[in-house]
């Protein structure tokens, strides 16, 4: 059975930096991998994305301040976030995608990112 587990979330200042990984067990074709994440009151939402083939793409919100990156060797998929902003704060979910047609995806449980004062 396939797995995603998050880690790495926390509480950090407005300005400040957080690192988020994904392991990623189980046997499955990755099509494509991604960051969601889901404030209070507000709809889940596409972070950033990225496929096999290695492109990448950013919400506007996060472009030049997230990266997205994939280690084959470790099986993890990662999130640098830098310039963290109060806006930021959700619980951030891992996601993965094993066909075109979206009926084989996977989600982890979700970690919480706190950005405050």
């Amino acid at each position: 059975q396939v797995q995603l587990v998050e880690s790495g979330g926390g509480l950090v200042q407005p300005g400040g930096s957080l690192r988020l990984s994904c392991v990623i067990s189980g046997s499955i074709y990755i099509y494509t991998l991604g960051w969601y994440r889901q404030a209070p009151g507000k709809q889940r939402e596409l972070v950033a994305q990225i496929v096999s083939g290695g492109r990448t793409n950013y919400a506007d919100s996060v472009k030049g301040r997230f990266t997205i990156s994939r280690d084959n060797a470790q099986n993890t998929l990662d999130l640098q976030m830098n310039s963290l902003k109060p806006e930021d704060t959700a619980v951030y979910y891992c996601h993965a995608v094993g066909d075109p047609l979206y009926t084989d995806e996977y989600w982890g449980q979700g970690t919480q990112v706190t950005v405050s004062l």
